[in-house]
């Protein structure tokens, strides 16, 4: 384990799938392994104060950055916090909660990359970018089932965070070292569910990822293969890109599985699906327990990060 804790960033827009991708992680970890916090906590104004003054919660001056980029600091170092708490429902705040950082701390929300500073305090950075379409069902469904909202209202108030949405959240995608981006199969209808979404890694060379190319071969046929790994460039700069067709066999996978394994012997017993059956999975409509194989390795490499964040000799480039 770390001498000190290693800290996770996902940032994304409202109802990218931050919270979803947070409680996976820390189900691969093990919830008594892990701290999640989310600096959507630790906004300046409530729900009617912003209405009154006419500003998003996207907006910074609608934030404490200041105490967001103070407390990730104590976190780093093993210092507990006072962190506020927002109360979605309400749209006001409840008293503060005492946090205690354990030996992984997950930081998800809005603006968790806004400043330097911040920037600084991660260990590993996870920018969730969505296609707006498939962004925009998420939130509906979520604001109006778990929220109290209409559909009009939902949509209303995403064309008016849209400018915010454009200029202080996606460009914090530049300073990410994982994009995640899950999106439909172009074969699937506009209601397919979450389980059979693909997913496009994009892994900017800031930290060093494990060595894929031996089990990626292309197929012979000229077939789109299920699992690719390509060269690409994302915001100008060249990257790997590693996609997942929802559609990929359970050996295909376990390839994948057994390199980060290999390569990470202290993430086996964490992450091995063997041993932690709830990777990649998805509760259906019925409410049973359905797997997505994209999902799972999104999971896994992600575990990867946190744990070889914690050998001595890891360096971010």
């Amino acid at each position: 384990m770390p001498h000190r804790p290693i800290v996770l960033g996902i940032v994304g827009d409202s109802a990218a799938g931050k919270t979803t991708l947070t409680r996976g992680i820390a189900q691969v970890l093990g919830q008594e392994n892990v701290t999640t916090i989310c600096t959507d906590d630790y906004h300046r104004y409530d729900r009617k104060q912003r209405a009154e003054i006419g500003i998003t919660a996207l907006h910074p001056d609608c934030n404490y950055l200041d105490i967001i980029q103070q407390h990730l600091g104590l976190l780093r170092t093993g210092q507990p916090i006072l962190k506020p708490i927002y109360n979605h429902k309400t749209g006001t705040f409840d008293p503060p909660q005492y946090i205690k950082p354990a030996n992984f701390v997950i930081v998800e929300g809005l603006l968790g990359y806004a400043t330097r500073g911040a920037r600084d305090c991660y260990d590993v950075k996870v920018y969730l970018a969505p296609p707006e379409s498939l962004r925009t069902k998420w939130k509906v469904k979520r604001d109006t089932i778990k929220r109290g909202y209409t559909e009009a209202q939902v949509l209303d108030e995403m064309t008016k965070r849209e400018p915010d949405s454009e200029q202080f959240i996606r460009p914090q995608r530049l300073a990410a070292d994982l994009v995640v981006t899950f999106y439909p199969p172009q074969e699937s209808n506009p209601e397919t569910d979450n389980l059979h979404l693909n997913v496009r890694l994009v892994m900017r060379p800031t930290i060093p990822h494990p060595d894929l190319i031996h089990i990626l071969e292309r197929s012979s046929s000229g077939d789109r293969p299920a699992v690719r790994l390509e060269l690409d460039r994302d915001m100008g700069k060249p990257v790997d890109v590693l996609e997942i067709d929802s559609h990929a066999t359970e050996e295909q996978v376990q390839q994948l599985e057994q390199v980060f394994c290999d390569e990470m012997p202290l993430l086996r017993p964490f992450c091995d699906r063997t041993v932690n059956p709830n990777i990649g999975g998805i509760i259906g409509t019925t409410g049973e327990m359905l797997m997505s194989y994209p999902l799972a390795i999104t999971q896994l490499l992600i575990a990867y990060h946190m744990i070889k964040a914690t050998q001595p000799d890891y360096r971010r480039v």
